[in-house]
């Protein structure tokens, strides 16, 4: 399918800031891939970064290009759309416009803000009106966005820091941090470097095999980063205990802490926490996240990588059999899942 750009003409930054603003967030969650700005200004474009950050994605940015410039840059793989009052009725040429976007790389949605030189209206493959009435540009090119997409637009996820589930009475958010969020609590919580060394280190193996895998990346990132956050509180058995309740402290999603306190060897079964002093609870990893952190710990002594099978044998000679069988079981597993020997991952 084609790629989806917005051109928004005669911005001011004095006066237009928040609304063209808008018609970027418009753009970016109805499904374009960029908007190019014709005036230069840096507030919108961290804006947008900031957005994509906190809410996901990939929409790009691009101030202070000249509506010559912008013509010029057009290629014979392009469709320009031109939106505005004066144009055919969108419900007449939607169609058309879809059959001719088929052929194309990109379709480029001219939006102006002021007066338009005529150049865009000769320049145009279609010059379309969403309505003959006065109407605000964002709204303009939301309905012209849905009718293109057919409203598959609205299905799009995009993953960032913020998880917003709505219900009926509110709304619920999730915090999943991302690697800047965990540098700074690792730090803030007083992690050294040698601790940072090794979480970085697993998150490296953990990021590798999520490549493979279908979980999410935000929580195999963040819970990776995170694991032993717990050891700046202590270095024994109840340190993914204290780092669950860090994370809870940092309001962190729980399917981020869930990880954190199943990530040690290969998970401990209820029977053995109650043996441990560990609260009444079954610390084994489940789901797909908790096991490829439970694994890449494994895979990691320090900030070294090291063989699945040395890993088995050092808790072997603790004479923790068990817990050595779930090791090697959960890295059978996870191999198995990820269709590849992770055992061979380098970093």
């Amino acid at each position: 399918m084609a790629e989806i750009v917005i051109y928004r003409y005669g911005h001011r930054p004095a006066r237009d800031k928040r609304i063209t603003t808008h018609v970027a967030l418009t753009a970016r969650a109805m499904g374009a891939g960029s908007i190019i700005i014709d005036t230069g200004d840096r507030g919108i474009e961290e804006n947008i970064v900031a957005v994509n950050r906190n809410f996901g994605g990939h929409f790009k940015v691009q101030t202070g290009v000249s509506i010559e410039r912008f013509f010029n840059s057009l290629g014979n793989n392009d469709l320009l759309v031109h939106l505005t009052m004066y144009g055919k009725p969108i419900m007449e040429k939607i169609e058309e416009i879809k059959e001719a976007s088929r052929e194309k790389d990109r379709i480029v949605v001219f939006v102006g803000a002021e007066k338009v030189p005529g150049i865009a209206y000769a320049k145009s493959n279609f010059n379309i009106s969403v309505t003959s009435q006065p109407i605000s540009e964002v709204s303009a090119l939301a309905i012209f966005l849905d009718r293109f997409l057919d409203g598959n637009e609205l299905k799009n996820e995009m993953k960032g820091r913020l998880d917003i589930n709505p219900n009926e009475r509110g709304k619920t958010i999730e915090y999943f941090p991302d690697g800047r969020d965990c540098m700074e609590i690792l730090l803030n919580r007083g992690a050294n470097d040698r601790l940072i060394e090794h979480c970085v280190a697993v998150n490296e193996v953990a990021m590798i095999i999520s490549e493979k895998m279908d979980c999410d990346r935000r929580v195999v990132n963040a819970a990776s980063l995170l694991h032993d956050v717990g050891r700046t509180v202590t270095n024994d058995i109840k340190h993914a205990l204290e780092g669950y309740r860090i994370c809870e402290e940092e309001h962190i999603s729980k399917k981020i802490s869930e990880v954190v306190l199943k990530h040690t060897g290969a998970g401990i079964t209820r029977d053995e926490a109650m043996e441990l002093g560990l609260p009444d609870l079954d610390f084994m990893p489940e789901t797909i996240e908790e096991k490829i952190v439970a694994c890449a710990d494994n895979l990691v002594i320090g900030n070294r990588r090291i063989d699945i099978n040395d890993q088995v044998q050092r808790y072997k000679n603790k004479g923790l059999d068990k817990a050595a069988t779930r090791i090697k079981e959960l890295y059978e597993n996870v191999s198995s899942k990820a269709k590849m020997d992770i055992n061979e991952i380098e970093i």
